[in-house]
């Protein structure tokens, strides 16, 4: 009888030590290697605990459920790709980090003080760009009530993660638009541009547009004096691609902050100069009425306010795709939050989105290994 206790008892044991070792394993193959922040990076899920599996076959939006807006996105000469976001709270310009566009770590900040040279603003619309060997970020310091006090300034650093080095004020409301925001860096044929510009309104008494300028060569002064309008008030948040033969502008339209009842949506035209003039499917010239021209981005029942999209990057199978924020209706408490979409392209060049609105799930963007690639 003694025995026979002994061996259920052991069996009992057994049970629970398989139990145990079991569990711990399976903790162990979900956690990932992550240097995560306390704010919480992204992750394939879209759920913000990022791990560390390489290609994450798909992701889910938002791909960072917190309030990061107004992205922009490098692929940056360590092989990494970087992601700068309006400022919020006390970061002043938040970086984010990843491997593969899908699961995203903290880096830190671009600035560790904010630019002192505009008071009463903040750091909105990064863009980030690689000069010459550097990393060059343009940045706007905006006032919403106060639009004539937005300027636009440059800052430097040898790191993708900073700390930018600030080189002052590029462009202010003398330059052609009271609302001197939303900068977008381009360069073509060894010329180097940069965009910007945003909405009239009537109410505060200033005339919006975008508008467009040639840089110096190191990218941190103004090479001529005279800007040159290249698109009506009705967009801002702009992003100039090229593909083939055209020139691409991108641009959101419509309210970017009311929560659910945000209106905002990406709209594009195209040239087949960088100067314009760039025209919608539909033909309307976007030097005349920006707002009417191919929507490629829109809200739909989960999302609101999709907008502000990033640059374009492709990965190793030719997919292209862009950021973007939006506020995810049944989470309005996050802010505007990070979106990633694939751009298909039509067999007349246009670009475009499955559906028009955000993809719930989504194939995962493929970047491949020194290994994989040979």
């Amino acid at each position: 009888m003694d025995k026979l206790i002994l061996v259920l008892t052991n069996k009992v044991y057994m049970k629970k030590l398989s139990f145990l070792i079991a569990t711990a394993l399976c903790i162990m193959a979900c956690s990932g290697g992550s240097d995560e922040q306390p704010d919480g990076p992204g992750n394939g899920n879209g759920n913000g605990g990022g791990g560390s599996t390489p290609n994450p076959v798909s992701f889910s939006n938002p791909i960072v459920g917190k309030q990061l807006p107004d992205p922009t996105i490098i692929h940056a000469a360590d092989g990494n790709f970087y992601l700068y976001v309006t400022q919020q709270d006390n970061i002043y310009i938040p970086i984010y980090k990843s491997t593969n566009m899908t699961q995203w770590t903290y880096a830190g900040a671009a600035f560790l003080q904010k630019p002192n040279w505009q008071p009463d603003t903040r750091l909105w619309a990064p863009d980030i760009n690689y000069i010459n060997g550097k990393y060059v970020l343009y940045y706007t310091l905006g006032h919403w009530d106060l639009p004539k006090n937005s300027c636009i300034g440059v800052a430097v650093s040898d790191s993708p993660v900073g700390p930018f080095t600030d080189h002052g004020k590029l462009l202010d409301y003398n330059s052609g638009t009271m609302q001197c925001i939303d900068p977008c860096y381009f360069e073509d044929n060894g010329k180097k541009y940069l965009f910007w510009g945003s909405y009239n309104s009537t109410s505060k008494g200033y005339e919006g547009g975008i508008r467009y300028v040639e840089l110096s060569a190191d990218g941190l002064s103004i090479k001529g004096a005279v800007s040159e309008k290249i698109a009506g008030p009705s967009i801002e948040g702009i992003m100039v691609h090229k593909r083939g033969n055209y020139y691409y502008l991108f641009g959101s339209t419509g309210s970017c902050c009311e929560e659910e009842r945000s209106t905002y949506r990406v709209v594009v035209g195209r040239s087949k100069n960088i100067e314009g003039p760039y025209v919608g499917k539909n033909g309307t010239v976007m030097k005349e009425n920006s707002s009417y021209n191919e929507v490629i981005l829109q809200g739909n029942n989960l999302f609101a306010g999709t907008g502000h999209n990033s640059e374009i990057i492709t990965d190793d199978e030719g997919n292209d795709w862009f950021f973007y924020h939006a506020w995810q209706k049944a989470k309005i408490d996050n802010g505007r939050q990070l979106m990633c979409d694939r751009i298909q392209w039509s067999s007349d060049g246009w670009p475009y989105i499955t559906n028009g609105t955000p993809a719930s799930v989504s194939r995962a963007p493929v970047f491949k290994n020194e290994e994989e690639k040979e």
